[in-house]
């Protein structure tokens, strides 16, 4: 992939709906991806003949924070300006319409962006969408989209503190805190929010504790959906060495094509949040050790280095990309 894949970027468009993200915090990763493909990046041709696949450089978090109006539910001027931009890069270029868009890739870890992709029909059919709301309940399709990891960069950075004790050294078996929200949650809260010495689950934290240091003193993180299926804990966790305990049915895992996730995670299904305790348990500390170690092994996979390095989540994010275009044959008429 290093040597061969080419991207040509469409230079149609202004900021900051277009060429600009956020990148800093929830959506961190949607405007960082954005800029490094904005200047020399290797990937990059200028040639659009020489390019594999095709990068639409808008951002879904901008079009939310300048185009929508709160409370409103009314998406339309987001899937508007989709579809004007698609119109334009159709009706300028020959690329998209000799694939239907399925040589084409968009980035967006807004919760919005498979709602907002139905703006065009082949954007949702046939374009790669490489998406944090990786549910195949809501029209996600594993073969053609790439799932994304939600990184919350706090204040641009990543934790300068990354790892943690290992397995014997750590205080409790399980930790989550976080808002009331989604259909996951509440379960989640019904059965275990301050229930247990060991399973330590909050809505909010109590006083002069500090989050990060509940995941380093925890063996598991528990990773529940929100208002959709993907979560900012499971990189936390990973950052952490807490094995990310995944709590979502619908949920395609970040670079399940390459990444054993059952090697390093543990997947329990929504209805069995009752047993949460009894399934953690039952995982011997040999076991759990080696799934830490597996842990720390695929951390720098989920890195957002700026310059990006190799193996991490810039490269993982276009290997995805890369492994999808393999899958397209495009003819030349």
């Amino acid at each position: 992939m290093e040597t061969h894949f080419k991207i040509y970027v469409y230079q149609e468009g202004e900021e900051p709906l277009v060429h600009s993200g956020p990148c800093k915090d929830i959506y961190a990763i949607e405007g960082r991806f954005i800029q490094e493909l904005q200047g020399r990046n290797p990937f990059l041709t200028s040639d659009p003949e020489k390019a594999h696949a095709f990068f639409l450089p808008f951002s879904v978090a901008h079009m939310v924070s300048y185009l929508y109006s709160d409370n409103s539910k009314d998406m339309s001027p987001l899937k508007r300006v989709v579809r004007d931009y698609i119109d334009v890069v159709n009706l300028k270029y020959p690329y998209w319409n000799r694939s239907g868009g399925a040589d084409h890739f968009m980035l967006t870890c807004h919760d919005w962006g498979p709602h907002v992709s139905r703006a065009h029909q082949d954007l949702s059919t046939n374009v790669i969408r490489v998406l944090c709301n990786a549910n195949v309940s809501e029209g996600y399709i594993p073969y053609k989209d790439a799932s994304l990891p939600e990184i919350n960069l706090i204040g641009g950075h990543i934790p300068t503190e990354l790892g943690g004790p290992s397995g014997p050294e750590r205080q409790f078996l399980a930790f989550f805190a976080g808002g009331d929200h989604g259909p996951v949650r509440p379960v989640l809260f019904e059965f275990w929010k301050e229930k247990d010495s060991d399973v330590r689950v909050f809505q909010s934290l109590p006083p002069g504790v500090s989050y990060q240091d509940y995941m380093k003193k925890s063996k598991f993180c528990l990773c529940p959906g929100g208002y959709e299926v993907n979560s900012p804990r499971i990189v936390e966790a990973i950052y952490n060495d807490c094995v990310p305990v995944i709590i979502a049915d619908s949920f395609v895992l970040p670079f399940s094509d390459i990444l054993d996730w059952s090697t390093f995670s543990i997947h329990v299904l929504e209805k069995d949040i009752p047993s949460l305790k009894i399934i953690l348990e039952s995982v011997s500390m040999e076991k759990y050790l080696r799934m830490q170690d597996r842990v720390r092994q695929v951390q720098r996979h989920f890195l957002l280095n700026q310059p990006p390095k190799r193996y991490d989540v810039f490269h993982m994010i276009l290997h995805s990309v890369w492994l999808r275009r393999l899958n397209i044959l495009i003819r030349d008429y």
